[in-house]
């Protein structure tokens, strides 16, 4: 199934790039009507297969309604919003404006949609779309609500690639949202990402549910805030995709709390921007999720802060943050200082560079816990280096495989007394360090350490500071061997030196001569 995924995906990729080829159009403008193709694909599939069933409960007295649908969880479409309405239009009708009536229609009809679906149909040409259309159907005729969710998350993804720097604004990637759902486990309450992107943290604490065999619906209450109103669409676009309801608003997280969420959450789960300056502090002064504001001009523990008093008494929290954060000095270290010695900080996770598409540079992910003040780990924090644990994709990315996240995942639950979870019989990386099945020390990648550890460090969180060095225990031969390597590679490099040196004096005596 998966590598049957992997290639609709491709293909369906293929068909959308059309659009940038033919409409000279930018990935930021074609990315959102692409997506809202596969969105009413995705919809159009759902009421088929479910309106049968919903329908059978209507009577000759009572007629089934939107009001209906909505409660199943399931999209409501009128018969001009239908994707098969819109391939069966005769030649020459303008798609473009009956695509945007047909978005115009899911929104009147789903109050959760109003002014999310893309109407910009219009400025692309007649055959682009018949195109999408048709590739659109045919490949997904098969396809179901999981599979449904994992592209258009698979799009996301490739959309934030396209965009370069912009990407970091609506999309983390999948394998760092994994970890962190992983991490905190969000089995049932209200989840909070004030930062929330495209909503991947929610989508995700969703498949976490599911595979507990809980009801995401049930289970979970989700709550977003993000600062640009296009990224908003994007999220309520993956929420209802995946079945999700929740609260998504437009805001300036630090000057703005709609959500009133002072102490009200039990998980919070975000990816801010890094390093942000000219906050205007002057407004934060009252607002109590900022008890301690930093005299650096740097928002990073001004979000940390956000994060940690936004949790109820028992609440988890689990964040990206850049690795200065884990060392930085003067006032934001009697921050982080507070946090420790409040028992707040629980586990920390040093991640390798090139995992996100904003940054190159290595982050660090916290994850906070209230609920252990007072319980055996209540003077313990958990540190994992897993800078050496990932998956090269490209020269540029790369991400976890299943097993390295389960392996990462599990020696969390070792730590915190709860069994190991496993998708298969066995994981190699796991069986290899942790043979007891029991948690233990293992230098090179974790340790716990207990507040006084941490204090003689300077009050540092920096995973590489408490795990040490793993020392690889080299045979002779293999020895020999990557010496050898060593001295051809440096060879290679010397030559190319005096290439280049040679041809710098080439110049230079051309340009004397001159």
């Amino acid at each position: 199934m998966q590598a049957n995924l992997k290639e609709l995906e491709d293909r369906l990729w293929d068909a959308a790039d059309d659009l940038r080829a033919n409409s000279g159009l930018k990935a930021s403008e074609y990315g959102t009507p692409v997506l809202g193709l596969i969105f009413l694909r995705f919809a159009d599939v759902r009421f088929e297969a479910e309106s049968p069933r919903i329908e059978a409960k209507g009577s000759a007295r009572r007629k089934i309604g939107p009001a209906d649908y909505q409660a199943e969880r399931v999209i409501y479409l009128a018969p001009a919003a239908r994707f098969g309405a819109l391939l069966d239009l005769p030649e020459g009708s303008d798609l473009g404006k009956a695509v945007n009536e047909a978005m115009r229609l899911v929104e009147e009809h789903n109050p959760d949609l109003a002014g999310v679906l893309p109407r910009n149909y219009s400025s692309i040409p007649n055959e682009t779309i018949v195109s999408l259309l048709r590739h659109i159907s045919s490949y997904t005729k098969s396809v179901e609500g999981d599979a449904f969710g994992l592209i258009y998350e698979y799009f996301l993804g490739r959309f934030a690639l396209a965009e370069g720097q912009g990407a970091g604004e609506f999309f983390t990637p999948m394998s760092i949202v994994k970890l962190i759902v992983e991490i905190i486990e969000p089995f049932h309450g209200r989840i909070l990402d004030p930062a929330c992107g495209s909503g991947g943290m929610f989508v995700q604490s969703a498949y976490f549910v599911e595979r507990h065999q809980g009801s995401p619906g049930n289970e979970l209450s989700v709550f977003g805030q993000e600062k640009t109103g296009e990224t908003v669409k994007l999220a309520k676009m993956n929420l209802a995709i995946h079945g999700l309801s929740g609260d998504v608003r437009e805001g300036n997280s630090y000057y703005e709390d709609p959500h009133e969420s002072h102490g009200r959450f039990d998980f919070v789960m975000a990816n801010p921007p890094f390093n942000v300056d000219k906050i205007d502090k002057a407004k934060l002064e009252d607002d109590p999720r900022f008890p301690l504001l930093p005299k650096a001009d740097n928002g990073n523990y001004i979000w940390i802060q956000l994060f940690a008093n936004s949790l109820n008494e028992q609440g988890r929290a689990g964040f990206v943050m850049a690795n200065s954060a884990s060392d930085a000095r003067h006032s934001e270290a009697e921050i982080r200082q507070r946090l420790i010695e409040d028992r707040l900080v629980d586990v920390m996770v040093a991640v390798s560079p090139n995992f996100f598409y904003t940054v190159t540079l290595p982050v660090t992910l916290w994850f906070l816990d209230r609920g252990k003040k007072g319980g055996e780990r209540e003077d313990q924090v958990l540190f994992i280096d897993a800078r050496q644990v990932f998956n090269q994709i490209d020269r540029a990315h790369r991400d976890f495989t299943t097993e390295q996240l389960e392996f990462l995942a599990n020696i969390v639950r070792l730590y915190r007394g709860e069994d190991p979870e496993f998708a298969e019989d066995k994981n190699e990386l796991f069986d290899e360090r942790f043979p007891e099945g029991e948690f233990a020390d293992v230098t090179g990648l974790c340790k716990v350490a207990t507040i006084e550890e941490i204090k003689a460090q300077g009050w540092s969180l920096n995973p590489g500071r408490y795990v040490g060095t793993e020392v690889e225990e080299l045979e002779d031969e293999v020895f020999e061997e990557k010496l050898a390597e060593a001295q051809a590679e440096l060879r290679v490099l010397g030559a190319q030196a005096r290439e280049l040196e040679e041809g710098v004096d080439a110049v230079l005596t051309q340009l004397l001569e001159k």
